[in-house]
């Protein structure tokens, strides 16, 4: 199943269809507020667990009507809190938790919200369905008022359960039982998203309170993956209500969420009968006399993610520390000294034939005259990727993008991207980057990997994938090396550009997923994200 990430737009029309379809928007609220329980029990133990619901006054209060009534029927102590009143002779969700007998307070009885604190203080599982995925408004009025008494009180509740231990063990560090068992409550659980959370822009509404669990419908909206709201998602579910993916206002949403279906499904064969020349042989061209390091770390990528040979076209001053560092790949011996140089470019580019990919650019320097002969050579090249100092040069060029081979992959960081299009690094932080990249990829007439928290690939026919990561583990120098070699490897294994591009940016994603499970978000090296590589391919294969 393919999962599309959704403006607001284009999930009302999504819903539309679905109704048109067959599917009733009651069906859909019920699956909706059922998928939301079932998550909720997957992750907590709710019997006898005290729950509170707050119903806001649109379909998400009545998603959270439903919540309530799964939880209980589970076991949960769930009281209803209503923004406003809802009639139970034209809401048969109301009527069925009435039915039941639930604790119901409705907040214009609530004088200074005092059963809404006193619930609060007591609550081990907090249901957030006041707001809607439609809210694009500040928040004010009585609205405001509830959700502020509400988050004071969570984040009282939560700053205390952090109190320090009466009794110190000097040089004792905490235990992970000790960590769970000290674990923040209420657990906060948003259905479709954190009320005040904008879903289209990411932008949060300060009254927001951050959910540890989101439960999202039929596909994440682009708000989900951009900051600030991504950050007050906690872990994203998306929840199958029979909104088909064969529907034409579905299949023509462009952006999609590569999970690890997808990926599984990009992922070359490893033949038993294979040899090196099989998985194909990747020239890289990168390194200067002031970047040692990052030949090495394209290598150590390209290698860890299955090819066959690795050919590494450096400078003559760093090819013997390299070489120590890497010697399973081979070294064309270019001519320059400390930087690369027309005659270096001549010589590689004349040998074309023995590469099945070639990757250029990171540490490359300023080695302008290297990228002008290659702009300026009209045969035929192997699937390429552009990286880093290989950008920079670029954007320095005038019409460069047609001048480069057809689907090219360039990968670039904000700061390069921001240098291509010409504008201000501030001026790109203000765009949106989904649009950015597809709009670039048109453009140019090429593959388009926008790195950052949520990378963004986008192709010249206007397809758009989005990677699932937002890993500070990454943010450290090299990354990106090791990136473009990973990326190299597939297009040495015979993936297109665009597929190659996907499973590259996903699989390095992945790896420092694992990693971090190990290590924490920092202190990870790139050369060891390299390393996770192999464990994230067995992973994503179930092995």
């Amino acid at each position: 199943m393919t999962t599309k990430i959704f403006t607001v737009a284009e999930m009302v029309a999504a819903e539309r269809a679905a109704y048109a379809s067959g599917v009733s928007y009651e069906e859909m609220m019920e699956t909706a507020g059922r998928r939301v329980a079932e998550a909720i029990i997957a992750r907590r133990d709710v019997s006898g667990r005290s729950v509170l619901v707050l119903v806001g006054p649109g379909n998400n209060g009545g998603d959270g009507l439903v919540v309530g009534r799964y939880l209980a029927e589970a076991g949960a102590d769930v009281a209803l809190y209503l923004y406003k009143s809802r009639d139970p002779q034209t809401d048969i969700n109301f009527q069925l938790v009435q039915e039941m007998g639930l604790f119901i307070v409705e907040a214009q009885n609530d004088q200074r919200y005092r059963v809404l604190q006193t619930r609060l203080y007591v609550t081990d599982i907090l249901v957030d369905a006041l707001l809607g995925t439609g809210v694009t408004r500040p928040i004010a009025g009585n609205l405001a008022g509830l959700m502020k008494e509400g988050k004071s009180v969570v984040t009282q509740r939560r700053a205390g359960s952090t109190d320090e231990d009466p009794l110190i063990s000097i040089g004792d560090l905490p235990s992970i039982d000790k960590d769970l068992k000290n674990s923040p409550e209420p657990w906060l659980v948003a259905v479709d998203c954190p009320s005040g959370l904008n879903c289209d822009s990411g932008a949060l509404d300060q009254l927001a309170i951050a959910a540890d669990l989101t439960v999202t419908f039929a596909g994440p909206k682009r708000g989900h993956f951009r900051f600030p709201g991504a950050g007050a998602c906690g872990e994203l579910v998306v929840a199958d209500i029979n909104i088909k993916d064969t529907l034409p206002e579905v299949a023509a949403v462009p952006l999609t969420l590569v999970t690890a279906q997808i990926a599984q499904t990009l992922l070359p064969k490893r033949p038993m009968d294979g040899h090196k020349g099989t998985f194909g042989t990747v020239l890289v061209a990168a390194g200067s006399e002031n970047y040692w390091g990052a030949p090495l770390l394209c290598g150590l990528g390209a290698y860890r993610t299955g090819a066959g040979l690795v050919a590494l076209a450096v400078p003559e001053v760093i090819r013997p520390t390299v070489a120590g560092r890497l010697p399973e790949a081979t070294y064309p011996p270019i001519s320059a000294s400390g930087v690369f140089d027309a005659q270096s470019a001549e010589f590689l580019f004349s040998n074309l034939q023995k590469y099945q990919a070639v990757v250029i650019g990171p540490g490359l320097g300023a080695a302008d005259t290297f990228m002008d002969y290659l702009l300026l050579n009209d045969q035929k090249f192997p699937p390429m990727l552009i990286d880093a100092d290989g950008l920079n040069i670029l954007s320095r060029t005038e019409g460069w993008a047609a001048q480069l081979p057809p689907n090219t992959i360039l990968t670039p960081h904000p700061g390069e991207m921001a240098r291509l299009r010409g504008i201000s690094p501030a001026e790109l932080k203000t765009l949106d980057r989904v649009d950015l990249a597809g709009q670039a990829a048109r453009e140019w007439g090429h593959i388009v990997l926008l790195k950052g928290a949520y990378t963004i690939v986008a192709a010249p026919d206007g397809r758009l994938a989005m990677l699932p990561f937002a890993n500070p583990t990454l943010a450290v120098g090299g990354s990106g090396d090791v990136l473009s070699g990973v990326i190299g490897a597939y297009l040495a294994q015979g993936l297109k550009p665009f597929e190659a591009a996907v499973l590259g940016g996903y699989m390095h994603g992945a790896a420092a997923e694992l990693a971090s499970k190990s290590f924490g978000d920092a202190g990870l090296l790139s050369a060891e994200i390299a390393d996770w590589l192999p464990q994230a391919r067995r992973r994503l294969l179930g092995e």
